[in-house]
């Protein structure tokens, strides 16, 4: 790992030995430019949607035609609302209560018949683990994981919430930087989800942060400006299956899925306004045993 003194992350106790690494390469980056792409589908209110996975998550980035409903009718687990924009309207429902929304929100909506009403036209992410397989099927990338990941541990949820599943929502303008915390992080017994500050310019060439994760994915969410995703693929024993680096120039809206062990990290460049959003499945325990990083820690105790 190679962080700066001032990066957060360097604060992170190293992971001790556990078993033994697979001896095949990862498999490979994957991008996913949703402007330089046809939707994958267009719902029957007009919204246009497109759909990717991961080993583990389901992703739907949509913009949505006011008015428009995303329902679920039997979802297995919960699952995560971003409502993305200060200007998002709309509302949630699930397990007999409504909540509206106002503003860049995320929202984690529990499992069985839940609905997401559109009242504005600005970006909505929804996101879901891979253990519904009509949902995964629905993802333009299925068939990258016909054969599982090998690098990728096994997907076991956390504990349920004590005082139950509903719907929960926070304001993620609200949250204020605070000294010694990695950006705006939440949990729920499936996912865990950084939002960071919008940062204004490029990131300085002196202060990238490469590093790896040994058996879980990392999904980065672009929904502001441009950047340049660093991938490096270890090598392995074999030479065949030996990568170049990538250094890939995304535009947002976009996704990139950092497969592990791969060494990675972000750039931003340009001087627009940047806006990254982090996604880990399930959650990740460094991040939740720093004290004051998972804003909602005492919802979902470890």
């Amino acid at each position: 790992m190679a962080y700066t003194s001032t990066d957060p992350r360097s604060t992170l106790q190293s992971r001790s030995a556990g078993a033994p690494r697979s001896a095949l390469p990862n498999i490979a980056p994957q991008y996913f430019e949703f402007a330089r792409s046809e939707p994958t589908e267009v719902t029957a209110g007009g919204s246009r949607s497109w759909w990717m996975r991961s080993q583990a998550v389901v992703a739907n980035y949509v913009e949505p035609a006011p008015g428009d409903t995303l329902e679920r009718t039997a979802q297995l687990d919960e699952y995560v609302v971003m409502f993305t924009e200060p200007t998002a309207r709309g509302s949630i429902e699930a397990g007999g209560e409504s909540v509206e929304v106002s503003g860049r929100t995320l929202a984690i909506v529990p499992p069985g018949a839940s609905a997401v009403h559109l009242a504005s036209d600005t970006p909505v992410v929804r996101l879901f683990t891979t253990r519904d397989e009509a949902l995964a099927s629905r993802a333009v990338n299925a068939s990258v994981y016909d054969e599982p990941d090998p690098h990728v541990a096994p997907f076991v949820a956390w504990p349920e919430p004590p005082d139950g599943y509903r719907i929960r929502c926070y304001d993620v303008d609200a949250v204020a930087p605070e000294q010694g915390r990695f950006g705006r992080m939440w949990r729920c017994t499936t996912l865990m989800v950084n939002w960071f500050y919008d940062a204004p310019g490029p990131r300085p060439v002196d202060a990238m942060s490469p590093h790896h994760h040994d058996d879980f994915e990392q999904l980065s969410l672009q929904l502001g400006g441009d950047y340049v995703h660093h991938i490096r693929t270890p090598w392995t024993t074999d030479m065949r299956t030996w990568r170049e680096d990538e250094h890939r120039h995304c535009t947002s809206p976009s996704i990139t899925v950092i497969p592990p062990p791969a060494v990675h990290t972000s750039q931003a460049v340009g001087d627009t306004s940047h806006f990254l959003v982090d996604i880990f499945a399930p959650p990740r325990a460094d991040f939740s045993a720093k004290d004051g990083w998972v804003l909602n820690a005492d919802e979902y105790p470890v």
